[in-house]
């Protein structure tokens, strides 16, 4: 018997093809009900019913009441940043290659992992962070330096008010297209959220995909020195 605990469980509930759609969809960041992500896996609300329950007794996913309303999400950022790496394996290793449509363009410059941004933009951002030594990326932990609070301070982010949040600061998740990483965490949350408050950005439907007004990429560019 292997020692350490046993991963069968956690990659039989993602690994059916319908359970692995439903965790896609909640990918993009927002809670869904059971007959939304049954429409989204293409399956019946009662046969999704059913493998719901079975992502809930694996701990990938969280239920939120609101009323008569069940809302499902991603558990926590340890299923996000998993779901995120095993996304690039499946591109790295699909039998037929990825085929190019409108959407993928949009997807690989910018898209939500979760509550923080991915793709081209948010690699490029991570780099600048670790090259002006804003991040102290280390093996054990990434940490924010002192000498990155002031941009983040233009740019609209209150350290102070992150540093009381139950969760890390700073966090490292492989990107999947850009095969770089690119910051999660709290810090990642709220750029995110700052772009999209701002106007800078807005979401394409129920897609992951972000797009960018001229004006925000150029705030984000601006704020923290990124050539593009």
């Amino acid at each position: 018997m292997s020692d350490g605990p046993n991963i069968t469980r956690i990659a039989a509930a993602i690994g059916d093809p319908a359970r692995a759609e439903m965790l896609t969809a909640l990918m993009a960041g927002r809670a869904l009900t059971a007959t939304e992500l049954a429409r989204h896996a293409g399956i019946t609300k009662q046969t999704g019913s059913t493998h719901l329950r079975r992502l809930l007794d694996a701990k990938l996913v969280a239920m939120h009441a609101q009323g008569r309303h069940r809302y499902f999400a991603i558990a926590n950022e340890d299923v996000a940043q998993l779901l995120e790496r095993m996304t690039g394996v499946a591109a790295d290793h699909s039998v037929d290659r990825i085929k190019t449509g409108p959407n993928d363009p949009a997807l690989r410059k910018a898209r939500i992992c979760y509550d923080h941004l991915a793709g081209e933009l948010a690699v490029a951002l991570f780099a600048r962070f670790s090259s002006e030594r804003w991040l102290n990326v280390a093996p054990s932990a990434l940490t924010l330096t002192p000498a990155g609070i002031a941009p983040l301070a233009t740019f609209g982010v209150d350290v102070e008010r992150l540093k009381s949040q139950h969760r890390p600061m700073c966090r490292a998740c492989m990107d999947w297209s850009e095969r770089r990483p690119h910051l999660a965490g709290a810090l990642g949350a709220a750029i995110l959220a700052r772009l999209l408050e701002q106007g800078w950005a807005k979401r394409i439907g129920d897609s992951r995909a972000i797009v960018f007004k001229p004006r925000g990429e150029r705030a984000i560019q601006q704020a923290f020195g990124i050539s593009r």
